[in-house]
């Protein structure tokens, strides 16, 4: 598929149909980045959650709300960045009436890179954040470990990122860590507002 040099709009519409993976046969429907199309900044997600993979807009669900208290407490309003995913429909593990979210694969990561692109070059965001391994092997590579770089301003063709955690990991941690893991969230999102021009 090619992305070229199409619109935000373009992209949302064309990537309704995407096939190129099998994850599209069980999900509700693709989650497509949403936010300015001049945003300065660019947060990329792993994959829409259940409750994304519903509403079709990314991080309304849990991790969403932490992400949105974060993003708050570094200065950093949601409205002036573009939020989106590395894998644009919801992998998941049916158990009884629940949906568990299941890492993607890197073919889904692959098959979703085309979109992910086109997002960048009509954005064309100053500074990217990865929010997870998966986002973060999306954009640096197989051998990319959050452990070794989190919070760092790393150069990505030409722009400042800076990985940090899913908002999501916070919440899969042990309660008595949650306002530390938040803290430690809040500290990496300051790095990546203290980028913008």
């Amino acid at each position: 598929m090619e992305t070229g040099e199409l619109s935000l709009d373009a992209l949302r519409r064309e990537a309704t149909h995407c096939t190129a993976c099998e994850l599209y046969e069980s999900a509700t429907q693709t989650v497509f980045g949403e936010g300015p199309p001049t945003a300065w900044l660019m947060l990329v997600g792993e994959q829409p959650g259940d409750k994304e993979d519903v509403a079709g807009r990314p991080f309304v669900g849990p991790a969403g709300r932490v992400l949105d208290t974060a993003l708050e407490r570094a200065g950093i309003d949601r409205a002036e960045a573009y939020l989106t995913s590395a894998v644009k429909h919801f992998r998941f593990e049916q158990r009884g009436n629940r949906r568990l979210h299941k890492t993607p694969g890197v073919t889904h990561i692959r098959a979703c890179r085309p979109w992910l692109d086109g997002e960048l070059r009509a954005v064309r965001p100053a500074v990217l954040a990865t929010l997870g391994a998966v986002a973060g092997k999306a954009l640096l590579g197989p051998g990319f470990r959050i452990s070794r770089v989190r919070g760092e301003v790393l150069e990505w063709e030409g722009r400042s990122l800076v990985p940090t955690v899913h908002p999501s990991a916070i919440l899969r941690g042990p309660p008595e860590t949650r306002d530390e893991a938040l803290d430690a969230l809040v500290s990496d999102l300051r790095v990546v507002a203290g980028l913008r021009r």
